[in-house]
């Protein structure tokens, strides 16, 4: 199957004072996104993407002038694939704090005139749906069909059923989790630690020196990079294999690169660091480790999830060690607790936690089916949307 082709990102600037859940108010934001496919006449086929760490508004398609910029889910959305577009009008939105397009640490700050830096504030996963459901508004869509996400991304869609419960009629959870294990928070903690204390991080202003704190980033992205994979496709890739053929078996006795997966370790973590925001990476993670939904119900997640409206369709793959299968299971458990429709697949993958992004054909012939599904029930008449209380302040 093609990909839908040539797109175009779009920017949207909100004039509205967006209270955060940290208690800071963002004045005056942008938001970036996409869109693919043709919303139809009552608005009811739009489906909201929502994107993970290091992913951005860019779902599908390629831009005229960069014809290897492919969308990161391209797989997944286009004419005839599992999220097809000859049906359904999909959104895909960048996160604000992100160094994709929405507004972030590098963008001008109102108050200083020079770059927020690290004074930009940190921003939740709440945070992001309630900007999004703003750029709903804007595009006049009361309901989506459905709000899918994989990884953080799912974090995202579920805290759209939680928060705005009739405005998706659908949840689409991806190797997501309702909250991040202690080993996981641990992780991202490591990794803000290797930006932190780059020398060339400045205290998050390192804009003003002219540098990039890429050792910092480097390592964060090999740490997580190493918790994305399993240890068997690791061991099937790399192995013990050395990075040089001619080594004959022989090590080189010192802290160079003897082995391939040294070798393609340093490699994403040298990628990374050329065009991802070591700002951004902070907020993100920290996000990450504050979603928490059932915090607020003494660690109760049915409680959480009682007022949830829509249907869902949830995915985990057996070698994600990072959101195993039994966070996807906990979710599931208290869906059903609640008499929620739920379709579940466990997925037998060797990826990891990668494996949502790639080609598994079980994996992609369960969302399509699952869309299917979503495509057959044709439009139901849009809700009111309800109030959702966010920080402390409720937003229509």
């Amino acid at each position: 199957m093609a990909s839908i082709g040539i797109v175009s990102p779009q920017t949207m600037q909100f004039a509205q004072p967006l209270l955060l859940q940290s208690g800071a108010t963002l004045h005056d934001y942008m938001l970036m996104f996409e869109t693919y496919g043709t919303l139809n006449a009552d608005k009811s086929n739009a489906v909201l993407v929502c994107h993970a760490l290091n992913a951005s508004h860019h779902v599908a398609g390629v831009y005229a002038d960069q014809p290897k910029s492919l969308g990161w889910w391209d797989n997944m959305v286009g004419p005839g694939k599992p999220l097809d577009t000859d049906k359904f009008f999909v959104i895909g939105v960048n996160n604000l704090g992100s160094c994709f397009g929405s507004t972030g640490p590098m963008h001008s700050n109102p108050a200083t005139g020079k770059p927020y830096g690290a004074a930009f504030p940190v921003v939740t996963v709440e945070d992001w749906v309630v900007s999004q459901s703003r750029l709903a508004d804007a595009l006049g869509i009361d309901q989506f069909a459905a709000v899918m996400g994989g990884s953080l991304g799912g974090m995202q869609a579920l805290a759209w059923s939680i928060m705005f419960p009739a405005r998706l009629r659908h949840c689409v959870v991806i190797a997501s989790t309702a909250k991040l294990s202690a080993q996981n928070i641990a992780f991202n903690d490591v990794a803000r630690q290797a930006i932190l204390s780059d020398p060339d991080y400045h205290g998050g202003d390192f804009y003003a020196h002219g540098v990039v704190p890429k050792n910092g980033l480097r390592v964060a992205r090999m740490v997580g990079h190493i918790t994305y994979l399993s240890n068997d496709d690791m061991a099937e890739k790399f192995g013990r294999k050395l990075r040089d053929a001619a080594q004959t078996g022989n090590y080189k006795f010192g802290f160079g690169i003897d082995f391939e997966i040294e070798s393609y370790l340093r490699y994403q973590g040298d990628k990374f660091s050329e065009y991802f925001d070591a700002n951004t990476y902070l907020l993100i993670t920290k996000a990450l480790d504050y979603f928490d939904p059932a915090r607020a119900h003494d660690g109760d997640l049915a409680a959480a999830l009682a007022h949830t409206r829509a249907k869902f369709f949830l995915a985990s793959f057996s070698t994600d060690w990072r959101f195993s299968p039994e966070r996807s299971r906990e979710i599931v458990q208290a869906l059903v607790s609640n008499r929620r429709q739920v379709t579940y697949a466990e997925i037998d993958a060797p990826h990891g936690h990668d494996a949502f992004l790639l080609e598994d054909q079980r994996y992609m012939n369960m969302v399509r089916a699952y869309y299917e599904q979503v495509w057959a029930e044709g439009a139901a008449p849009p809700h009111t949307a309800p109030t959702a209380k966010h920080g402390n302040k409720e937003y229509a």
